[in-house]
């Protein structure tokens, strides 16, 4: 028997002497669907653990047609919803036994290298969290054949090459803006994010029909080139500071809870007005600092943990069509609307 103390590498054909069974029976109790009996299984792990042995899985992907792992592009870190999507992503990935590879893209013009980074790993698929995906880009992926799947999560995208995964925007804006109208606020600002060219958001638009189907205006309306508090509170001070009291919206609707966070601090920290005394603010996505009593925000949660275990069924799916899916989550009302 081999001695466990021996400074080479521990095979499986030393886990499979060691437990009596034979190498094949040994890879069959790494797998995660294989036929092996439960009572064989723990006999070959046990091994394992006795003999400190870990299945190479570089080896075991080169003889495979499928590695296991999956990139991860994203980018806009200042926006807080991106680690909760990591979180929820990376434990439904890591529960069915798939492994991630995080590409920060830096920038725009990163993009097109990060999915060749990719490509070069041998990973089974690309999901792609973020902005800087135009379809151009996209569409030179597809074409090279560098990935096998491209999904985008928690962004819509009418790219035939791609499968999204997204919170149904129309569906969710249309019942923040009947709240909107219920509670009766009548001069609403929408404060929305960048806009994008391929994966994008229906926020701003569903809200604008739904405000001039029933009051017969466009609502006012300002931009912000990213999903970060810090440069929302600025825009917000822009657009608020130069209007007299009686020119201020009444309710802010934010295209994401980031834009909202920063919102709220204008308003109390330099405009010296009160959420929602003076000016109510809702969110969207309930990332964790929106329960919190700094901010207290009614904003609308997204389903991230259903999400994320349906790209996984993407992910183990043979199917390559029609896997387009769009979730509802649940308008969460607090204090600050």
């Amino acid at each position: 028997m081999t001695d466990p103390t021996s400074p080479r590498n521990v095979t499986a054909d030393d886990v499979a002497e060691a437990a009596g069974v034979s190498r094949w029976t040994v890879n069959r109790a790494f797998k995660k669907d294989a036929s092996i009996s439960p009572k064989t299984r723990s006999k070959v792990m046990a091994a394992a653990q006795a003999l400190g042995y870990v299945p190479d899985l570089h080896a075991a992907a080169l003889a495979s047609t499928r590695s296991n792992l999956v990139a991860l592009l994203i980018d806009d870190f200042a926006n807080p919803h991106k680690l909760v999507m990591l979180e929820r992503l990376t434990r439904a990935l890591r529960s069915r036994g798939w492994d991630t590879l995080l590409v920060n893209t830096l920038d725009p013009d990163d993009a097109a290298p990060a999915l060749l980074n990719a490509s070069q790993r041998r990973v089974d698929a690309t999901i792609l969290i973020g902005l800087q995906f135009d379809d151009e880009v996209l569409r030179a992926a597809y074409k090279a054949r560098r990935v096998k799947k491209l999904i985008i999560f928690a962004r819509g995208s009418e790219d035939p090459n791609t499968t999204s995964i997204c919170v149904d925007d129309e569906a969710a804006t249309r019942e923040i803006a009947q709240y909107v109208l219920t509670r009766g606020y009548r001069r609403p600002l929408f404060l929305a994010g960048p806009r994008t060219t391929s994966a994008h958001l229906l926020r701003k638009e569903t809200f604008t029909r739904v405000w001039q189907e029933n009051r017969g205006v466009v609502p006012d309306s300002a931009t912000v080139t990213a999903y970060d508090p810090l440069l929302s509170a600025e825009v917000a001070h822009d657009t608020l500071a130069p209007r007299s009291r009686d020119a201020l919206p009444d309710i802010i609707v934010c295209e994401n809870d980031a834009l909202a966070l920063g919102a709220i601090d204008t308003i109390r920290h330099r405009l010296g007005l009160t959420v929602p005394g003076d000016i109510a603010v809702i969110g969207f996505d309930d990332v964790p600092q929106a329960a919190g009593p700094n901010y207290r925000l009614t904003t609308y949660r997204q389903p991230m943990t259903e999400m994320a275990n349906y790209l996984v069924d993407v992910l183990e799916s043979a199917e390559t069509t029609d896997l387009d899916r769009r979730f509802l989550g649940e308008l969460v009302v607090r204090d600050s609307a």
